[in-house]
This record gives structure tokens, C-alpha cells and sequence, in this order.
């Protein structure tokens, strides 16, 4: 096979729409656009929810219900097959795990989630565990704090 006889599979390469080009294009002239108006000049067009001045929907419509967002804990999250990597005997904490690059943003906490399995005895020292997390660290043998 030779660079000048590769060639795509038939399909896989669609030719691009030549807006504005005239004769036998089908979007010569105004391309599209229509006549003049605001979506027919550049940079033009409106934003999502805007209905031409008349107070928007998501501005009649009434707010109700309670919203914690604000204020929610957020952890970050690490799980039980990520401390894998560290040897036996291990204290690992916030520390060590940024460190290694297991968390980069601390956030509200670490919490250790319990997905994947775990072979070494460590103690993990961190804000939150899962049931599922709390159980596979102690049934090796290692031990969980929370901080």
C-alpha cells in the first residue's frame, strides 16, 4: 500500500454545506438567512428562553420548594480499589493521598467509597466511609477513622 492510494471508505466523509457560493448551491443569496432581521446578520440571533420581550416562562412561572445548594457538603471521592497502591502497614490520610494525586481538591472532606477489592491492612484516616468501604477495610485487618 502506497500514501497516494489510500483513500476513505465511501460515506465516512461528508462534504461540507458551501453556504452563500450562487448558481446551483440551493443557499446562495441570503444563505439561508432570510431578509435582514437580526438572525440574518452576524453575530445575531437571540438567546435560549428569550420570547421576543415578553416576560419568559421560567420568569412567570412561581419558585417553590426548598434549595440547599448553596450550602451542600460535597466530598471528594475516593474508592477502596485506589488504595491498592499504597505498601502494607500504610496510615493514609488527606495528606498522602494528595500527594500521589489521588485527590487534588480536598473540598468539604474525603469520603472512601467501596468499590473494587483491597488486599493490604491499612489505616485510613478520612472524613466519611460507605458501609460497603468501612467493611472490606476491616475484614483484611486494617483500620478506619474518621476525622
Amino acid at each position: 500500500m502506497k500514501l497516494n492510494e489510500l483513500y476513505s471508505t465511501p460515506g465516512s466523509v461528508k462534504t461540507r454545506k458551501r453556504i452563500g457560493r450562487g448558481q446551483g448551491s440551493g443557499t446562495g443569496k441570503t444563505s439561508g438567512k432570510g431578509h435582514k432581521g437580526q438572525n440574518a446578520r452576524s453575530g445575531g440571533g437571540v438567546r435560549p428562553g428569550f420570547e421576543g420581550g415578553q416576560l419568559p416562562l421560567f420568569r412567570r412561572l412561581p419558585k417553590r420548594g426548598f434549595n440547599n445548594y448553596n450550602f451542600r457538603t460535597v466530598y471528594t471521592v475516593v474508592n477502596v480499589s485506589d488504595l491498592e497502591r499504597f505498601e502494607d502497614g500504610t496510615v493514609v490520610d488527606t495528606k498522602l493521598l494528595k500527594e500521589v494525586g489521588l485527590v487534588k481538591k480536598e473540598l468539604d472532606g474525603v469520603k472512601v467509597l467501596g468499590s473494587g477489592d483491597l488486599t493490604k491492612k491499612l489505616t485510613v484516616k478520612a472524613t466519611k466511609f460507605s458501609k460497603t468501604a468501612k467493611e472490606k477495610i476491616e475484614k483484611i485487618g486494617g483500620k478506619t477513622e474518621v476525622i
